[in-house]
């Protein structure tokens, strides 16, 4: 067997895990377009590295841990087979009439969740229910909807025994992580940048724990992690104007320490103060090239005991590009450059990044970063809707 990258990465740290980042349902496809687009000299080896990370055959022997999805990615599931998706939601509409377009979006985003959660469910019951979760996202359009989101929580919950619950880091969706914790319902934070979000949802998740075993709640089966979108924090606009307005000029390597720094803070933070939540890191961009070899540093310098989630998009440079990385345990390690962290902290959107006391509750959804990926996975979720609506139409259907 020739090890990938991805096989010496698991190995930094025995309780790492590897996510799926999509819905297990496009992984096939995504396995067949890598193989056929490989040199005919490498096709054979890339083939069998690609089927250790999902084990088609027999998923509990995969290198994968868990999945997460969100509405963007369900949206692509659908859209990556539509001849089967159009016949299943026209059926669908012809077996449930008289719904509106709003609840046969939310069937069919249901039945995404469920086929995915299916795929892992035999990794879920050889862990025991230690691993195998698929994450299903709650409606992005909800994230100030504490009762709603909380309603649909228990909707997706019921759909499956791997399910966990992916909750917005929103000022509502603090309350919200308290109280699925508090019923045993294992939750993954989302649309989360900053160290206050973290800070906030590991207490909430803490709270809630503690509440749900004073209750007698059956909690063996519930686990938190918190998601932090590192690109999603880096990349934001708003960086660049403030730091420019500044006199200051951020490089590449700049932003990229700084989704570092903030990461290693949250995962420092969480340990010191013994918080059942577990770092997630989503969101890494591939780079650079240093001394003519290629690097990941988002994967490589938070190295340890964490989850990765990884798409297509993280897994191919590993793949393609970085094959020879060795990895080691670098989420303890304090190498940021000072001058980094010098012109870091002149700027506003960074002081409320990486400070746990850097914003209150009620700011979080006014965050840039907050408002700019809630709006793009609501405009996912809008799509997915319009979709039954063009099916609806199709049939001549008239929904409520």
């Amino acid at each position: 067997m020739i090890q990938s990258a991805l096989d010496r990465l698991i190995k930094v740290h025995p309780d790492m895990e590897i996510w799926w980042d999509s819905s297990p349902l496009v992984f096939k496809p995504w396995l067949k377009k890598m193989v056929d687009a490989a040199p005919s000299s490498k096709k054979a080896v890339l083939k069998e590295q690609l089927n250790r990370i999902y084990n088609i055959s027999d998923p509990a022997k995969s290198l994968i841990r868990g999945c997460t999805t969100n509405p963007p990615l369900s949206l692509a599931a659908v859209n990556s087979d539509l001849p089967f998706w159009n016949k299943w939601v026209d059926n669908m509409i012809r077996t449930n009439k008289g719904l509106s377009r709003y609840e046969y979006f939310l069937l069919t985003y249901k039945e995404v969740i469920r086929r995915g959660a299916e795929m892992m469910l035999s990794i879920w019951k050889a862990t025991n229910g230690k691993y195998g979760y698929i994450s299903g996202q709650l409606d992005p359009r909800l994230i100030t909807e504490t009762e709603k989101m909380i309603k649909m929580a228990k909707e997706i919950r019921a759909i499956a025994p791997n399910v966990m619950i992916k909750v917005p880091a929103s000022t509502q969706g603090v309350e919200v992580v308290k109280v699925l914790s508090s019923l045993g319902i294992p939750t993954n934070v989302t649309i989360c940048f900053s160290l206050p979000q973290i800070w906030a949802v590991a207490k909430a998740a803490k709270e809630g724990m503690e509440l749900g075993l004073k209750n007698k709640v059956d909690m063996s089966k519930w686990r938190a992690v918190i998601t932090m979108m590192i690109g999603r924090l880096t990349e934001h606009p708003v960086l660049d104007q403030q730091a420019e307005r500044r006199g200051i000029k951020l490089s590449w390597s700049d932003k990229h320490w700084l989704g570092v720094y903030v990461f290693r803070r949250a995962y420092k933070l969480l340990e010191e103060n013994a918080m059942p939540s577990k770092m997630l890191a989503c969101s890494m961009r591939d780079g650079p090239m240093v001394n003519g070899k290629y690097h990941f540093w988002d994967v490589e310098k938070i190295a340890g005991n964490i989850v990765y989630t990884m798409p297509p998009y993280v897994l191919e440079p590993l793949f393609n590009r970085c094959a020879d990385l060795n990895f080691k345990e670098e989420i303890l390690l304090n190498d940021v450059p000072d001058e980094v962290l010098f012109k870091m902290s002149k700027i506003p959107y960074i002081q409320q990044a990486w400070n746990e006391n850097g914003m209150e509750v009620d700011q979080f959804n006014t965050f840039p970063a907050t408002v700019a990926t809630a709006e793009l996975f609501s405009q996912a979720s809008a799509g997915l809707e319009n979709y039954m609506g063009e099916r609806m139409s199709k049939l001549k259907v008239k929904g409520k």
